[in-house]
């Protein structure tokens, strides 16, 4: 059997991506992350194998978003509605670079986070934070505590982890449909024609 050609596996891939961030209802995924995260998967190879160092490295960032964003709010408890411009961004402008640093600084001892995982590590960082800051999942699936809550982290990260992993599975999925069907997938050396 012939192998699907990309510019149809993609809109195949898209399709199945859809009913997660349509149908779920309150448990609905963000699309445009779980894109990123399948863009992520073409990035590191397009094998298999980058899933051993995308899922552990993203769910990483996420976690490590989670901290930052917890120590943060836990600053702005000191220093409450102390702003530069806005009510309370000081404790934002103290929080996250301070809890970052040594977040930033394990990466060295996580091996999965080094070289090639420092960018699913980051796309988990940067998701993470993002899924807090736009706002839309501080009641995820029915997860919650109360809009105050220093643990408000812990909810808005459920998306990004789940967002992210479906991502890694598109990303696997759209490689694997242009596979042909009992054959292993050509490595980019057997496809090089001697002149």
């Amino acid at each position: 059997m012939k192998s699907i050609p990309l510019w149809v596996a993609v809109p195949v891939t898209v399709a199945v991506a859809l009913p997660f961030g349509l149908w779920l209802g309150t448990w609905s995924l963000p699309l445009w992350l779980a894109f990123i995260v399948w863009a992520e998967y073409f990035a590191l190879g397009a094998k298999p194998a980058a899933l051993r160092v995308i899922v552990p490295s993203f769910l990483s960032g996420v976690v490590s978003a989670a901290i930052a964003l917890i120590f943060s709010l836990l600053v702005g408890t000191v220093v409450g509605d102390a702003a530069i411009v806005a009510g309370g961004d000081v404790s934002w402008f103290v929080g996250l670079p301070l809890a970052l640093v040594p977040l930033i600084y394990v990466m060295q001892f996580l091996p999965f986070a080094r070289d090639t995982g420092s960018l699913p590590y980051f796309n988990g960082l940067s998701m993470g934070l993002a899924t807090f800051f736009i706002g839309t999942y501080t009641n995820f699936g029915g997860l919650s505590v109360p809009a105050d809550s220093v643990l408000l982290p812990l909810i808005t990260s459920v998306p990004a982890v789940l967002g992210g992993l479906l991502g890694a599975f598109l990303g696997w999925f759209n490689v694997a449909i242009m596979t042909p069907f009992g054959r292993p997938a050509p490595r980019p050396a057997d496809t090089i024609v001697d002149a």
